[in-house]
């Protein structure tokens, strides 16, 4: 074994990411937390088994300074807190017999992220279904004028699919077109074959219906526009038939509300439009439970973080309920 503190570590970096393969992560997963892991570790600046939760500290606080979101902070305390078990589990007698250092976790009750930070979901709402509905009327419009008519109707495609199946960004880059089952239940269904899995569980395969009219988009998307790009399996693929990074997607909705020319308070993130599915379908009666597994979260109360209901839905609830009542006293039916 090697007693040099960093070729240790990079080796043990590389059992780390074997590990995800083994588990089933995806490609596109491994890049991105291959390349957060190594943020992280040189931003701490010392060996991941010396690291003090002084060292947490200064590189949270450093990325506050940046200006970094609370999101973004807890991605690197969670890569770090993630690398730490695996030391633990594999590597703690190696690590105490070769540098004498026996390991304790430097994440504590004082800077461990949040899991809801300031700038949560449950603070922020959700485009309402009119603003989702003006968007996308944008789109439509911009696909007869746009330099290029694939990237445009490839976009409106795939930012539909985002709303109307509660899809997250990477869930709809890593779509085949095999994924795509019109004959599977009244209205169809997506094979989400790489959802997020939670706890570092692996994929989580789930069956999404293709709701309010999602469909007829993908039907034309895959006989009339998909058919204009490189051939690959990918089914929102780039001009080179490649996969689309989580990135850029966040980058085309951004370029995308840009041109649209609307007040910067109205716009919204790719994961926005998840939350949006989660609200408008449950203030149109869907059961939770439905919204959940749709969603692909491993529990309602997680579902619950992503509703949120408009002004007027408890307002609106009541009448409902009051009508429904008095029709069933007088044997009138209820009048909207």
């Amino acid at each position: 074994m090697s007693t040099d503190p960093w070729q240790f570590q990079m080796m043990c970096v590389d059992a780390f990411v074997a590990s995800w393969r083994a588990r089933g992560f995806s490609p596109v997963t491994i890049d991105n937390d291959i390349g957060l892991l190594e943020r992280t570790l040189k931003a701490l600046g010392r060996p991941a088994w010396e690291v003090t939760p002084e060292d947490i500290d200064r590189v949270v606080g450093d990325l506050a300074v940046q200006g970094r979101k609370t999101s973004t902070r807890r991605e690197y305390v969670q890569i770090f807190k993630g690398f730490h078990r695996f030391l633990q589990a594999r590597k703690a007698v190696e690590i105490e017999a070769a540098f004498s250092v026996r390991l304790v976790c430097p994440i504590d009750e004082f800077n461990a992220s949040r899991h809801v930070g300031d700038d949560s979901p449950a603070l922020v709402p959700p485009p309402t279904p009119e603003r989702v509905g003006e968007f996308f009327d944008f789109m439509k419009q911009r696909i007869a004028t746009a330099r290029k008519y694939g990237p445009a109707a490839r976009d409106y495609a795939m930012f539909r699919t985002l709303y109307h199946a509660g899809l997250r960004s990477e869930e709809a880059s890593l779509l085949e077109r095999q994924d795509l089952h019109f004959t599977r239940g009244p209205f169809g269904k997506l094979h989400v074959r790489f959802g997020k899995g939670a706890h570092t569980s692996g994929p989580r395969p789930r069956w999404v219906p293709m709701l309010d009219g999602l469909d007829l988009v993908l039907r034309w998307f895959l006989e009339d526009v998909r058919p204009k790009s490189p051939d690959s399996p990918v089914l929102f693929a780039d001009e080179s038939g490649g996969l689309l990074h989580r990135g850029t997607i966040r980058n085309r909705l951004r370029y995308l509300m840009q041109l649209e020319g609307r007040p910067a308070a109205e716009r919204f993130s790719p994961h926005a439009l998840r939350r949006a599915c989660a609200t408008h379908n449950y203030e149109r009666g869907v059961d939770l439970v439905a919204i959940q597994q749709m969603l692909g979260h491993w529990t309602v109360s997680s579902t619950m973080r992503y509703v949120r209901p408009s002004a007027t839905f408890i307002k609106d609830a009541y009448q409902r309920a009051v009508a429904s009542t008095l029709a069933e006293l007088t044997g009138k039916e209820p009048t909207e």
